[in-house]
């Protein structure tokens, strides 16, 4: 993806910071059913009751069992399910649509676990290999101690399948199993040497010898992307978009093959893997159809053409034939002709996101992830977002950040909510709740974007949170009352911003490279900051007012105690004592919050206030913060329109990456009693097609209850790259 604008599917990574679960040595499986209801609701549900009281009595009507939510919690994750509400009233033929859809999206699963590293998918395999073995000493032994190993190597199981390998999700770093070595090594020699990924003529003994360091050994690939200034990001980063290659020779590499004055640059490298040959010569080697990743390719393909043929409108269509000849072709002008097509499909229910969109696992921000959302469009959800989208020129006439930066004409916006039926690749288990597409800035110039909201992933998360957090780091009450009445619009509301008006605002000066070329590694958690500053700046603004999007001021308060106390404090419990922030979403909060922070301290508009040891933010002025976020704004605007990369590299190292150890271990352990997992995945839906003979006539909509057996299962049936690739 196009490290800009940012890879402009932003993806706010789905925080859950408000789940509380008991911490048990065994997995727990609360149950958590979808309740309460909106005042509206209950409105209409009162007036209902008071027509209906001289009305006939109805015979009663069978209680529908609640929906249960929370799944499990292990590690530092938690795993939920979502509904997929509206999808039994859509056309047959846009359930096949979605079938078909679906299909592609889980045909490429293993592209990513490849993609993430090198031994990944035979480390999975492995995983799935050894399962059966281990359930069977956790559940039927007798023996404490061999239960305790089994339920180990179960946790590392399935935080491998959380994160899609073995390193966090989140923090890139390097998990290892909490089993033992030997534990490990009975496991392997008690499972049939046929089912374990074995290399051709490779022995059991010399299998085991070549995993284990992988699983155990901390030092070995300790982290998947290395973001610290100084080092050689490339050589320090695990990930499999390289092969010995050094950070100074993939820049040179770029230098020679991209042209700054393309008014139309494709995105070099987004989908390929940069290697030398046997002549030591500089070679990408593409992911395409008759490339690496073919076979996963060719499948994905075949499941596209499918779907082609029953699209939605001939614009889907279009796009959707343009996806199919860009994975046959590997051309990436190809790729920017299916984002032209696909911004352009504006009129179908149905939609779907397919392909290397996220550039967070590249160092450099060139090489992109596989993934895919498929979804259908929320009609009555969507009024609020297009409500924004709709007035994108306002805002930008509006915004504090220079003339010259601001586009004179801002085309092709379309915002809506969607529905998700099913995500795969880097975007699950874990999944994003906001993506603005495509990446290309001169496309997003010129043709417009997509932006939305995965309203039932949102809709899922709140539902399931059970609090916690607020009333441990919020000051008073009256914090606290803000957020429990408008903090679930105002985050809604924020996500909007960020990817309708945010990700889409301002230009990049002419003759000036993309912000991928020009800031290079921190080009992500700028261009994160800056679409988090259009949505901060305009949150008070009256205009959400008039659009009838805010009932209150008060909206805007609750998001902006929300922002200052995450960036300040609680997004400091997914660090472990002594590291320093380097994903590009963190950085990017404790940057804004930090820099407001210490510029309002002359005025206090910001006070950190100290009560019985604990540490609290307290925002005195909202108006002056307001201003101070549009000061960064036109800042972080000017030096990505000039791409000024030592002023951007300036304000995250100043900012947004080192941390205060004595405050870092004080929320740690305000965090650790509260017994909540960071971090939330979710359990996929399942599509089943009903058939006559071979035509599908419907398609049924189930919902699995087992992570670990959803996980099992896509193994199986979606095994179509080999170990190596």
């Amino acid at each position: 993806m196009n490290h800009t604008r940012f890879s402009a599917a932003t993806f706010l990574l789905l925080t859950q910071l408000g789940s509380s679960c008991a911490s048990t040595s065994r997995t727990t499986t609360p149950t958590t059913a979808v309740t309460g209801a909106t005042a509206e609701a209950v409105g209409q549900l009162a007036a209902a009751a008071a027509q209906e009281e001289s009305a006939p009595v109805a015979p009663p009507v069978p209680a529908t069992p609640a929906f249960q939510l929370v799944m499990e919690q292990f590690a530092d994750l938690r795993i939920l399910r979502y509904q997929v509400p509206g999808f039994e009233e859509l056309e047959p033929r846009q359930k096949e649509l979605l079938y078909y859809l679906y299909e592609a999206a889980l045909s490429g699963r293993d592209i990513t676990y490849d993609q993430n590293y090198r031994h990944n998918l035979r480390v999975r395999r492995t995983m799935e290999a050894l399962w059966p073995a281990n359930e069977e000493r956790r559940t039927a032994s007798t023996n404490q101690q061999q239960i305790a190993q089994a339920e180990k190597f179960a946790t590392y199981a399935k935080r491998v399948w959380f994160s899609n390998g073995i390193h966090h999700h989140y923090s890139t770093r390097k998990f290892v199993p909490e089993c033992t070595p030997e534990y490990f090594r009975e496991l392997i020699f008690a499972t049939d040497a046929k089912k374990l990924p074995l290399e051709p003529g490779e022995s059991v003994t010399k299998f085991l010898a070549t995993l284990k360091p992988i699983l155990f050994d901390p030092n070995l690939a300790p982290k998947r992307v290395n973001q610290e200034a100084g080092k050689d990001l490339v050589k320090t980063s695990a990930t499999n978009y390289y092969e010995g290659m050094t950070q100074t020779e993939v820049e040179a590499f770029y230098r020679k093959k991209i042209n700054k004055k393309d008014p139309q640059p494709i995105s070099y490298g987004l989908n390929s893997k940069l290697v030398k040959d046997k002549q030591s010569r500089i070679v990408e080697r593409v992911w395409f159809t008759e490339g690496m990743y073919g076979a996963a390719l060719t499948k994905v393909v075949y499941w596209l053409n499918k779907a082609a043929a029953v699209a939605d409108t001939p614009e889907q269509e279009l796009a959707l034939r343009k996806l199919v000849e860009f994975y046959q072709t590997g051309d990436l002008k190809k790729w920017d002709e299916y984002n032209v097509a696909w911004v352009h499909d504006t009129k179908s229910r149905t939609d779907v996101v397919n392909g290397f969109i996220e550039v967070y696992g590249d160092p450099l921000g060139y090489r992109a992830a596989y993934e895919s959302v498929v979804s259908f469009k929320d009609l009555e959800a969507t009024k609020r977002i297009q409500a924004i989208g709709n007035e994108a020129q306002w805002f930008e006439d509006h915004s504090p950040i220079l003339a010259q930066h601001r586009k004179q004409n801002v085309v092709g916006i379309t915002a809506k909510v969607i529905t998700v039926v099913v995500e795969a690749g880097a975007t699950a288990p874990k999944t994003p709740i906001g993506i603005n597409l495509p990446n290309a800035t001169w496309i997003r110039k010129e043709h417009g974007s997509k932006s939305v909201q995965l309203g039932n992933i949102v809709e899922a998360s709140n539902a399931a949170e059970a609090g916690g957090m607020l009333d441990e780091f919020a000051l008073d009450e009256a914090e606290k009352q803000r957020a429990r009445t408008y903090a679930e619009l105002a985050a809604k509301l924020h996500t909007d911003m960020h990817e309708v008006i945010g990700h889409a605002s301002g230009q990049i000066n002419k003759g000036v490279g993309t912000p991928k070329e020009t800031l290079k590694s921190y080009a992500s958690a700028l261009e994160e900051a800056r679409a988090d500053l259009v949505a901060l700046y305009y949150l008070p603004d009256p205009k959400l007012m008039q659009l009838g999007v805010v009932p209150s001021p008060d909206v805007a308060k609750a998001e902006y105690d929300s922002y200052i106390r995450n960036g300040l404090l609680t997004q400091l419990v997914r660090l472990q004592l002594g590291e320093t922030v380097e994903e590009a979403h963190m950085r990017n909060r404790q940057m804004v919050a930090r820099w407001v922070f210490e510029k309002g301290r002359k005025e206090n508009v910001i006070e950190k206030v100290t009560r019985e040891g604990n540490t609290y933010f307290r925002i005195n002025d909202y108006e002056k913060l307001r201003g101070l976020f549009g000061q960064l704004l036109r800042e972080l605007q000017r030096i990505t329109s000039e791409g000024d990369y030592a002023a951007g590299k300036a304000l995250i190292e100043t900012y947004g990456v080192k941390v205060d150890p004595v405050l870092h271990k004080e929320v740690l352990a305000r965090y650790q009693k509260l017994h909540i997992a960071p971090y939330v995945g979710f359990i996929q839906p399942r599509l089943v097609p009903i058939k006559q003979g071979d035509k599908i006539v419907d398609v049924k909509l189930e919902y699995p209850t087992n992570f670990a057996e959803q996980m099992l299962e896509y193994g199986r049936q979606y095994r179509l790259l080999p170990n190596y690739n």
